[in-house]
């Protein structure tokens, strides 16, 4: 039996996976979880995320991929930021590719809680 990645997005689909597992050898793995964050969802969040920047928002002059850690921080996520050699921050230790659909959707509506606030415009 090779690996078998199942989307329980249907019931037979479900059923289908039950029988895989009723097949798997003793001390086979099986790994459920969260569907990963849509292609279309990392489109939408770079896209807000290059408004906001491009907005200067709070007189911040900060690129996308800092904002991007501003907002995953914000959303509690564990983001450090380090002093560059040119004494601009920069940040570490984020990745919003392991995010699952669900988080990825809060932190896009945070996003534009936020720049609703701030009085951002998106595209």
């Amino acid at each position: 039996m090779t690996g078998q990645t199942v989307i329980l997005s249907t019931p037979r689909r479900r059923q289908w996976a039950h029988q895989l597992v009723d097949a798997a050898p003793d001390h086979a793995v099986i790994n459920i979880r969260p569907a990963d964050r849509t292609t279309d969802q990392n489109a939408k969040m770079w896209a807000m995320l290059s408004d906001i920047s491009k907005a200067k928002p709070l007189e911040r002059t900060h690129t996308p991929e800092v904002w991007k850690a501003l907002f995953m921080h914000a959303c509690g996520y564990e983001v450090q930021f380090a002093v560059g050699l040119s004494g601009e921050p920069f940040p570490l230790g984020f990745r919003s590719s392991r995010l699952t659909k669900e988080q990825m959707s809060e932190l896009i509506e945070f996003m534009h809680q936020w720049c609703a606030e701030k009085g951002v415009a998106l595209q």
